[in-house]
């Protein structure tokens, strides 16, 4: 019998609409995470939504330390159980950040990437780069379905 391949993507996205934004602070940031496909709806493991916020509110590099401690206090200022926040979560919840190029690594330490307005690091790296490599293999693939 033939070897069976696993079908690991080499990348994916996930994007939602919701509607218009109405919301402010964590929730505002919350609708974000939950648009861009990094929380599930309904998902109570929500410590990615502080993580962010977090970065996008200081203006200045930040170790994984420092976020974690940021994390805590923003938990505790909205009142939300300290669930998620040991060093390991807080470290993948950064990886995640990077890997959909929001957030970069500098030394060990993490800021917007090349210190960007998020609407272009959108334009530039999410929308023109990862979601255009994204789709092309996609069409590449349903010209090759169309050959069938």
């Amino acid at each position: 019998m033939g070897k069976i391949s696993k079908d690991t993507p080499l990348a994916e996205i996930t994007l939602r609409k919701y509607e218009p934004p109405g919301v402010q602070g964590r929730e505002l940031v919350r609708k974000l995470c939950l648009s861009l496909g990094l929380l599930q709806p309904g998902d109570s493991r929500d410590v990615i939504v502080d993580v962010f916020q977090i970065i996008l509110e200081e203006k200045t590099e930040l170790s994984a330390k420092q976020i974690e401690e940021k994390v805590i206090v923003n938990r505790k200022k909205h009142n939300l159980q300290l669930l998620g926040i040991a060093s390991s979560n807080i470290r993948r919840q950064i990886l995640r950040l990077r890997d959909i190029f929001l957030i970069e690594k500098i030394q060990n330490n993490y800021r917007l990437n090349e210190n960007q307005k998020l609407s272009v690091i959108f334009s530039e790296q999410i929308e023109s780069y990862y979601l255009n490599s994204i789709l092309k293999r996609v069409k590449d693939y349903i010209k090759e379905v169309e050959k069938m």
